[in-house]
């Protein structure tokens, strides 16, 4: 899939003062326009898919099969896109008819052949390093050509579902990698989901670092270096 790195050297771009702040974290992107959808691979029934399942029996217009619990994996990964909503705003689903709408068939049909791609391809990846990937997005641009290319943060905790697979249960909420422990502690707060948001006690943040790092460790076999 074509994607938005250069290879370009980021310190190599930089004043040599500079240089440390990009030094091993930053990298030099393509300049692309925005493709205005959240390309949302499922693999499993968790999140507002699980809610919207519930009411309507389907997510984003993707018929599913009565009877299935909550976290239980689907019969095959679904394309499901949401757009992308202005700043402060929550992206709001919307069926693959829509982006074809917005877009044309073509571009469509790549955003969501790509993204049903990479999931399968990293979610076979993961599970051989005993994680399993619930969901993830991904995000995609247009070059000056016109060609559908891969961009923003990609495969990362916050964009995605990570489940232990060892403590994998069907029917259950499940313990994550991910920012669901952060959004399991503020619905525990008397907060009406508006600026300001309450102030996250030091333990919870590091107990999602800490869990952010195991994710990695399993992953890729390193864990934090800075």
């Amino acid at each position: 899939v074509p994607n938005h790195l250069t290879g370009i050297d980021p310190e190599s771009v930089v004043a040599p003062e500079e240089r440390d702040q990009v030094k091993g974290r930053a990298v030099v992107a393509k300049r692309l326009k925005p493709i205005l959808v959240e390309c949302v691979a499922r693999g499993y029934l968790s999140g507002s898919a699980w809610k919207e399942y519930q009411t309507t029996g389907q997510i984003c217009g993707v018929k599913l099969p009565a009877g299935l619990k909550q976290s239980e994996k689907l019969p095959e990964p679904i394309f499901t896109p949401a757009g992308k909503a202005e700043a402060g705003h929550h992206d709001e689903n919307i069926t693959y008819e829509d982006v074809v709408k917005q877009y044309g068939e073509d571009t469509a049909s790549k955003l969501r052949d790509y993204t049903l791609a990479l999931y399968k391809k990293a979610a076979e990846y993961a599970a051989s390093k005993g994680i399993i990937i619930a969901d993830t997005k991904f995000e995609f641009g247009l070059d000056d050509n016109g060609t559908v290319v891969l961009m923003d943060e990609i495969l990362t905790p916050d964009s995605s579902r990570f489940w232990p697979a060892d403590e994998y249960k069907v029917g259950q909420s499940e313990p994550s990698f991910d920012k669901q422990f952060i959004r399991d502690w503020l619905e525990s707060q008397p907060w009406n989901k508006k600026a300001p948001a309450p102030k996250i006690p030091q333990d919870v943040l590091d107990k999602t670092s800490s869990k952010y790092e195991e994710a990695l460790i399993r992953l890729t076999g390193k864990g934090v270096t800075a």
